[in-house]
């Protein structure tokens, strides 16, 4: 597969880039930066070397002709690093780190050196629809939008194996081999959580675990971004809300392979996950590399009226209602005319399978292969064009 352009904006200074396994950080970071120094620690021999001793960095830095550009892979097998890092930063002006990683969690747990700011945090994500030369919605429901599936032959092969591999690997890191099969339950029975208001208790209850282990697995999940919570949108709040947040798979495609499924599942609930799941991944990465200071809510009232996805910031504010059908009906839109009941400043939208743009009271309904496509971080939410239509 060629290496496509991806919008994430190119700091100038040094910077942490995170981002779930398979999402091309170290394919796309040799592209962009073919002359950069790079230092692989999944490699044995490259991890043993440094791991022994982080200074000898120093030394590799110091032997190389000039590097404007050094980039170390999955920096978080050794937090101690980041010291010499930092140590590099101030004595060498003019150059640039590149850390990448596929989780936070020994950063942050070890309370290793952040580089004290000297460093931006930014997460590579799965693809746009817009970063790619042609995208297919019923595809990008079935095998997701990973850069690692779609340039395989076989994509629903990598998938079937991705959370297996990725996750086993993780585990007997963290020394939990005897909670294999523990949390392979846990992985199964939030699945169904994939798109819904959390909650830990049931999940404990579907895997047979006690309460607190669920929450550490939760945070294990989201540490290593396979995983990430929607809060609920409780500002100027006119009406009593849910508390819990809600949860999403990272990826469309993960989704679907961890998801279990038999006789009493119906196909068209998994894919209704699947399309709200693919929304949501959009707009993470939408304000990710749009700059943007929106955060990304849903909004329900303990009366059980949901809105989707709520956009709210500096740079706008939207109700986007998302459904699994190919025509627009009239309780499509309810949730979406109360909440502008209590927000009429908020811009609505319904993005659906159908295929006509539509203007009903006010709410645009949007075919969702479209939205998709025209979603680019340098654009509105909405683009103009749109906006301003009669």
């Amino acid at each position: 597969m060629d290496i496509l352009r991806r919008f994430f904006p190119l700091p100038e200074q040094s910077f942490f880039l995170f981002g779930p396994r398979g999402t091309g950080k170290s394919t796309w970071l040799r592209h962009v930066f073919p002359d950069a120094l790079i230092l692989d620690l999944l490699e044995p021999a490259v991890h043993r070397s440094l791991d022994s001793r982080p200074e000898r960095l120093t030394e590799i830095v110091a032997g190389t002709p000039r590097p404007e550009v050094v980039v170390i892979d999955e920096v978080q097998r050794i937090p101690e690093l980041l010291t010499v890092v930092h140590s590099l930063i101030e004595k060498r002006r003019g150059l640039k780190f590149v850390l990448t990683g596929s989780s936070a969690r020994k950063l942050r747990r070890g309370g290793v050196d952040l580089l004290a700011g000297r460093a931006l945090n930014r997460t590579l994500h799965p693809f746009m629809a817009a970063e790619l030369p042609s995208f297919d919605l019923a595809r990008a429901l079935k095998e997701g939008m990973l850069p690692l599936v779609w340039a395989a032959p076989r994509p629903t092969d990598v998938l079937d194996s991705y959370a297996s591999l990725y996750l086993d690997q993780e585990i007997r890191l963290e020394g939990w081999a005897r909670d294999a099969g523990s949390f392979t339950r846990f992985l199964e029975a939030v699945s169904f959580s994939h798109g819904g208001v959390l909650n830990t208790s049931e999940v404990a209850r579907e895997c047979e675990v006690e309460r607190r282990t669920v929450t550490r697995y939760l945070e294990v999940l989201e540490d290593l971004l396979l995983a990430f919570r929607v809060p609920v949108f409780t500002r100027r709040a006119r009406r009593r809300t849910a508390s819990h947040p809600k949860l999403y798979i990272f990826d469309a495609g993960v989704y679907r392979s961890v998801r279990p499924r038999g006789p009493l599942d119906r196909e068209e609930e998994i894919e209704g996950a699947a399309l709200e799941g693919l929304v949501a991944q959009h707009l993470r990465a939408w304000i990710a590399y749009s700059g943007s200071d929106c955060k990304l809510y849903f909004w329900r009232t303990r009366k059980g009226v949901e809105v989707d996805f709520v956009l709210y910031g500096g740079g706008g504010f939207w109700a986007v209602e998302v459904k699994n059908t190919t025509r627009v009906r009239t309780r499509d839109m309810r949730a979406l005319r109360t909440f502008q009941q209590d927000y009429p400043e908020c811009e609505a939208l319904l993005v659906y399978r159908g295929g006509e743009r539509l203007r009903i009271d006010g709410i645009w309904c949007l075919p969702c292969e479209e939205f998709l496509r025209e979603l680019h971080p340098e654009r509105e939410l909405i683009p103009a064009a749109t906006a301003g239509a009669t």
